[in-house]
């Protein structure tokens, strides 16, 4: 493990649009610099992808992208992030999702010369292997089309390199599924943890040998998916703000293996990781409603370097297209921003202090993210000599401050939320720090027939 110490160890100082380590672009956004980017993630209608409608596929993502840029343009937009997240046939079929990224490139590259419009486009292959049971995480043939994406979608023009992984996901569903926490220690901190450090070893040389930029993972798969679960009261929702905290310790590994930053929006993992290693992140919150509904509209964009909002359809709205109208919103949510930042500190600090003010009690998931209990669970994250113990320290951490925050009277959950915590800290507690020992524990407990040990070097 290789963050002892946290980089921002004052609230203060974990603030949108600032970061110790801040990423500057072939086209020359700082990200991280002192100023909050618009990213914008989009995907296409309703279709089939096949050979006959490949063309329709690619005038789809030409549209997005001119759309989006000109409308940036129009707004005096100091530069945005164009994600490009593959759907399954086009990392299956690399030619497919390389094609695209050449294209939505071209625009890029247009609005530079034309207008000096600044943009770069983020490249998210999905991650195939997930579609295998039990999953072959390090002998999968998935990798070779995941791989041979990445590195010809770079050349093409993918300049911030991102991935939602899912290396433990084979347990993490049915734990989820059962409020198994140490299902989800053994998922996201050992299975995960070595699965990120295969992963990532590539990821990051590919970016090295071309001179781009490993960004980061996001535990979207595990954490999010928690987070809708508990939206739509399958599970606790005190259960999904400690999973959102366990992944961090996977999350950090893409770090600890050379990633950069910014990092990926939509595992919300990103407070705890700016402040262990300074790197610029991107979030999502009330601008993400159009893919999931979720607790965390505001204080998600408090210490936030890129703005984003998931995933919408190229569709029309009334407006015009849902990619250009979704642009203006992260855009003008931006300027907000920046015109506190321009204002100074004192300015700035009012804003944040109300985007958090706004949710932080409305829901335990949000009150993980307030600057200051960032800060105390990220300390929590790093003290231990395993990742288990990290993520039970971690996960302790946020059980103290729920705690904390429902004997204020300053948060009300219902007695079905409340009866979880105590269930929650007793098995926390049983989890050794050891790692070998919490394996020796686990084992015997897991259906081993999900999941390869040894795909996961074990």
């Amino acid at each position: 493990m290789k963050y002892k110490n946290l980089i921002i160890n004052d609230p203060k100082e974990l603030m949108f649009g600032i970061a110790p380590n801040p990423v500057k672009t072939k086209r020359g956004l700082v990200i991280g610099g002192g100023q909050v980017y618009a990213e914008l993630n989009f995907t296409l209608p309703v279709m089939s992808i096949n050979n006959s409608t490949l063309n329709q596929v690619y005038t789809h993502y030409r549209e997005i992208a001119e759309g989006a840029l000109e409308h940036a343009l129009h707004m005096n937009s100091k530069g945005i992030v164009l994600e490009f997240e593959t759907l399954l046939e086009m990392t299956k079929t690399p030619s497919i999702g390389v094609e695209i990224v050449k294209i939505m490139n071209e625009v890029c590259e247009n609005y530079y010369q034309k207008h000096g419009l600044s943009s770069e486009i983020r490249l998210t292959p999905n991650d195939l292997r997930e579609f295998e049971r039990p999953a072959r995480q390090r002998s999968s043939q998935h990798l070779e089309p995941m791989m041979e994406l990445f590195e010809q979608g770079m050349i093409a023009g993918g300049d911030l390199l991102s991935i939602e992984s899912t290396g433990g996901k084979e347990v993490s569903d049915e734990a989820l599924m059962m409020c198994d926490v140490k299902g989800m220690v053994f998922a996201l901190a050992v299975l995960g943890v070595r699965d990120m450090h295969f992963l990532w070893e590539k990821i990051v040389a590919l970016a090295n040998k071309h001179g781009k930029i490993a960004a980061g993972d996001s535990a979207c798969g595990f954490a999010n998916t928690a987070m809708v679960l508990a939206e739509k009261k399958y599970i606790p929702k005190v259960f999904a703000t400690i999973v959102r905290v366990i992944s961090v310790v996977r999350s950090i590994v893409a770090m600890e293996e050379g990633a950069i930053g910014p990092d990926k929006d939509c595992g919300y993992e990103g407070p705890f990781l700016k402040a262990i290693t300074g790197i610029p992140i991107s979030m999502e919150g009330k601008t993400a409603a159009c893919a999931h509904l979720s607790p965390l509209g505001n204080i998600a964009s408090a210490c936030a370097d890129l703005w984003s909002n998931e995933s919408v359809q190229n569709i029309k709205l009334l407006s015009g297209m849902a990619p250009t109208a979704y642009l203006e919103q992260l855009e003008y949510d931006a300027r907000l921003m920046n015109a506190a930042l321009n204002a100074g500190k004192v300015h700035a600090h009012i804003l944040q202090q109300l985007l958090v003010a706004s949710d932080v009690y409305t829901d335990p998931q949000a009150l993980i993210l307030s600057p200051e209990n960032v800060i105390r669970i990220s300390n929590q994250l790093i003290k231990g000599d395993s990742y288990v113990a990290n993520a039970k320290n971690g996960a302790l951490a946020a059980l103290d401050i729920i705690e904390e925050a429902l004997l204020s009277g300053k948060m009300k959950l219902p007695e079905l939320e409340t009866g979880y915590l105590p269930i929650l800290r007793d098995d926390l507690n049983t989890i050794p720090e050891n790692e070998s020992e919490f394996i020796a524990m686990m084992l015997p407990l897991l259906d081993e027939s999900k999941f390869t040990l040894a795909e996961y070097g074990l």
